[in-house]
Parts: C-alpha cells; structure tokens; sequence
C-alpha cells in the first residue's frame, strides 16, 4: 500500500462515520480485523470519534458530571489511540526487518505509524474545513477565510503523503533505519502516577 491508499482509507472511515454523526455508534469495520486496512480504519475510527468528543467537551452547558466523564473517555481513546500506533510501528518493523541497511543509514525523527496519525488527524481537518467552507448559515467572509484554510490543509496532504512516500521508499531500500520506541505514558499507568498508586498525599486542584 502507498500513502495515498492510507489515506483513503482514513476518508472512508470518516464518511463513514458522519452517516451516523454519533459518538456512541460502534465500529463496523469493513475490513478484516488484523488487515492493515482493517487496523487503518480502526485508527481513524478512534481519531474521528475523539474529534468529536473534543467538540463536545467544550460546550459551555456542559455539566460538570458530564465534563468528566467525557474528559475521562478521551484519556482512555488517546491510550487506544496510542496503542494502535504502535502496533503498527510493530508492523513496519516488522515489514522492514529484512532489508539490507547501508551503514550510513541515518535515522528519522518520526515513525512511520505516528506519521500515518498525522495524515489520520490532517483528514479530519480537511473534512471538517470543507463542511465549513459550506455553511448554509454562515455569512461569506467565514466561508472564504475557511477557504483558504482548506487549501493549506490540502497543501500540507499533498506534501505528507509524498514525504511519507519517500520515507517508506528510503526504509525499503536501506537509506535510512526503521526504529521505534514506546511513548511510555505515565499518567494512565496505576503503577507510575503518583496520583494513582498513592506514593504521596492527594491533594485537589483547589487546595
């Protein structure tokens, strides 16, 4: 698969998604589960549903009950999120295990995977500018200005998939050494946050 063939994916999800425009929807996914398409999908469903859970979280009805529980489901989604990563790392590890690396392969200061949640997450933006740039309800100084936003955003497409085209490329043919390392989060580990495994006195933000 190329770049251009990810992203589809991402956009079919997304379209997808919008069909039901819900953020308790489940996950059909259309591909098989452990495919790369299928995990693609699984990426971006999870990206897609967080979005609007950010959206969510900023209502200023909101109560304050609501605000944490919908706080505590976007925690645990960029965990999954996070997860989901790196289990492709894993895969493009293991897809360029093979290859004959040059000895003065230099290193890149992104994965593959956490460049393919950047294009997930570009998308997202592309999509959601587009539905901007045409707002019944919206007058036309904000639609021209979501215009020229909407052009960057598919500038920066264009310029993401070629980069990550051309790093794929230099993986395959040893020019530069696939390696990844895990995020190591701390926060929703009970056995690293402090706050978690009680290793000193809780305190409230008010105190």
């Amino acid at each position: 698969m190329n770049s251009r063939e990810y992203y589809d994916i991402f956009e079919k999800c997304i379209q997808d998604y919008h069909l039901v425009d819900n953020v308790d929807a489940p996950l059909k996914n259309p591909y098989p589960e452990n495919s790369w398409e299928g995990l693609l999908y699984r990426k971006n469903w999870i990206d897609t549903v967080q979005w609007h859970l950010e959206d969510i979280i900023r209502r200023p009805d909101l109560s304050p009950e609501d605000l944490v529980a919908v706080k505590r489901r976007i925690d645990r989604s960029n965990q999954d999120r996070t997860d989901l990563v790196e289990r492709l790392d894993d895969l493009f590890l293991k897809e360029y295990s093979g290859v004959d690396v040059q000895k003065d392969a230099r290193l890149n200061t992104e994965t593959p995977a956490w460049a393919l949640d950047r294009l997930s997450i570009l998308a997202l933006k592309i999509y959601h500018m587009s539905e901007e740039t045409r707002r019944a309800d919206a007058d036309e100084t904000h639609r021209k200005t979501c215009e020229n936003k909407l052009a960057v955003l598919l500038e920066q497409r264009a310029d993401l998939i070629q980069a990550l085209d051309e790093l794929l490329e230099d993986f395959r043919a040893g020019r530069r050494r696939i390696k990844t390392y895990r995020q190591m989060k701390m926060y929703n580990d009970e056995s690293l946050n402090p706050e978690l495994y009680g290793g000193k006195k809780k305190s409230s933000p008010a105190d």
